[in-house]
């Protein structure tokens, strides 16, 4: 099975757990392996343990005939603790696999969903789904799914030999051994509900703080600061009695769970202690001796303690399946069809970069918002696209960039077309001024950046800048104007080799002056032979365009366009 499943079923939170753990059967073998080697050491620890007190105290044996068992104790302890190692390390690499594993995969997913499809969803949401969702998968295979076959196997060895040893306390580990896992259940079912509850707070706290952080200028000039650090106060003591609750369910089920083992251990004791006083001589109780007494209490302990340990990482099981949840959500919604993999567009005709022939496109509760169309973009031509807001213009760009698909028609691309995308409020990351213009070209080198630069009107300001390129912006662009960031989102654009561009709006919100610059820009763009595709209302933009593309909204459930002659 894949992480997304197999065609035609369901995708369910533990069947995506399954379908990652099956990539690593090998490494949580191991981790298996390591954890049965421990255990049976351990058994050898004890039983030298009773033979040696045994041998001293009934036997009256010197310590210095005992040499050969004490040098076997001494070397088990070092041979154990490796064996332990060898679970922690195997189980902690399979995880790291894994969770790298799942992470591709979501972001392979969020790739082919496209910008138009995520924007309904809040990049803090997404992040968190991405950081600490697939974190929470680290203890279930880490820790969980080995301890989970340890669970079965170590203590069904150790019921072997105290069977052997004395069948009747066999029989009382064997009847007290099913309330462990029975209470885990329970437990397991409200700490599942919680974890997913305290995932989805976790999600609505990320977006609510990074909201208020982008925001807070608007704030500070409307004078609502406070208000706005209450209502984060307010959200974080939400989550803060949400994590409380799934802690004290853990304590509490933990308290349980060690009453009975401790309950069960008890009872084992008083029979051993009795059976060897002489006060019970039902079944095998006269035939004990010191050393079969006293291994059976060793063991005893070790009986439940797999259990234990299962039940103190069956949190972690409780967590990734909340985690899964929101993943699974996730990986369950369609891509467009233009976007998923494997799709491979028809190839556009002679001197054609795209071709859309009889294409529409709608969307639910908005009817068509675009077509029937009919469109060719050339090569080195400069298409203008014009319109009433709401006719369609922005929803043409992304229909020939392939962020979204035709509902009807068909959409042609020239061979390993790729393109440049600008719009009014340019993508700009919290790092340098070359970091950002690597976005586009990432071998750029700094003599075609500063080229760029200077293409785009901003030679001046970065050649008085004291770190020039290496000038540090906050997220969002924070420190450059909103004409500067346009123009260095117009410098990416020209170090892009895309032959090409995509312009939404590129001077909307500018002053005359900065706009001009733009404008000048994108001429010069236009003139070095690459296709330009620009969405305006601005007449300067329109003149520099070969073609005009007039979208037209007639009604509100349908959109039409038509070719007016330019000029």
């Amino acid at each position: 099975m894949s992480e997304q499943g197999t065609p035609g079923e369901a995708l369910t939170p533990r069947r995506w757990l399954d379908a990652l753990a099956v990539h690593e059967r090998r490494l949580l073998g191991l981790a298996t392996l390591a954890g049965v080697v421990a255990g049976a050491l351990t058994l050898v620890q004890l039983g030298l343990l009773a033979w040696l007190v045994a041998a001293l105290v009934v036997a009256a044996r010197p310590p210095g005939e005992l040499w050969l068992g004490f040098l076997a104790l001494a070397a088990v302890l070092p041979l154990r603790a490796l064996a332990q190692w060898g679970q922690e390390a195997a189980g902690l690499e399979a995880s790291l696999r894994i969770r790298r594993r799942a992470r591709a995969a979501l972001l392979d997913h969020l790739a082919r969903l496209g910008p138009v499809r995520l924007a309904s969803r809040h990049s803090a949401s997404l992040a968190n789904q991405l950081v600490e969702q697939v974190e929470a998968l680290d203890g279930y295979f880490a820790r969980f799914l080995p301890q989970l076959r340890l669970a079965l196997a170590l203590p069904l060895l150790s019921l072997v030999v105290v069977a052997w040893l004395d069948w009747l306390a066999a029989l009382f580990l064997l009847f007290s051994a099913p309330l462990i896992p029975l209470f885990m259940a329970l437990v397991g079912m409200g700490a599942e509900r919680l974890n997913r509850e305290q995932f989805a707070a976790v999600a609505r706290l990320s977006g609510h703080f990074i909201d208020r952080v982008r925001g807070i200028t608007t704030l500070q000039l409307f004078g609502r600061t406070r208000e706005a650090t209450a209502e984060v106060h307010a959200a974080a003591d939400d989550y803060r009695r949400l994590s409380m609750r799934t802690l004290r369910l853990a304590f509490l089920s933990s308290a349980v769970l060690e009453f009975f083992a401790s309950a069960a251990i008890a009872v084992v004791a008083i029979y051993v202690g009795f059976g060897l006083l002489g006060y019970i001589d039902y079944g095998p109780s006269p035939e004990l001796t010191l050393f079969s007494g006293l291994l059976v209490l060793l063991l005893a302990p070790e009986f439940f303690q797999p259990l234990r340990t299962l039940s103190q990482h069956y949190h972690d099981r409780a967590a990734a399946l909340g985690a899964a949840d929101g993943l699974v959500a996730l990986l369950a919604e369609a891509p467009d069809p233009v976007r998923a993999e494997g799709h491979r567009p028809a190839p556009a005709g002679p001197g054609e970069l795209v071709r859309l022939a009889a294409v529409t496109l709608a969307y639910p509760g908005r009817g068509a918002v675009l077509g029937p169309l009919d469109l060719v973009v050339r090569r080195g031509e400069v298409l203008v696209v014009t319109g009433p807001s709401g006719a369609g213009k922005s929803t043409l760009l992304q229909l020939l960039a392939g962020f979204v698909g035709p509902g009807t028609g068909e959409r042609r691309l020239a061979e390993g077309l790729s393109f440049a995308w600008m719009d009014q409020r340019p993508l700009l990351i919290q790092g340098s001024l070359a970091d950002n213009l690597r976005l586009a070209a990432p071998d750029a080198d700094e003599p075609a950046m500063l080229a760029a630069l200077g293409r785009a009107g901003l030679g001046e300001l970065v050649a008085g800048l004291p770190r020039g390129l290496a000038t540090a912006l906050g997220e969002r662009g924070v420190g450059l104007s909103g004409g500067q960031a346009q123009r260095l989102a117009l410098a990416r654009v020209f170090l892009s080799p895309a032959p090409l561009v995509l312009l939404d709006e590129p001077t909307a919100s500018l002053d005359a002056d900065t706009e001009a610059r733009v404008v000048e820009a994108l001429a010069e763009l236009a003139g070095a032979g690459r296709s330009l595709v620009i969405a305006t209302h601005h007449p300067a933009l329109m003149a520099l365009g070969d073609r005009r593309l007039e979208l037209v909204a007639a009604q509100p459930d349908e959109a039409v366009a038509q070719e007016v002659p330019h000029g």
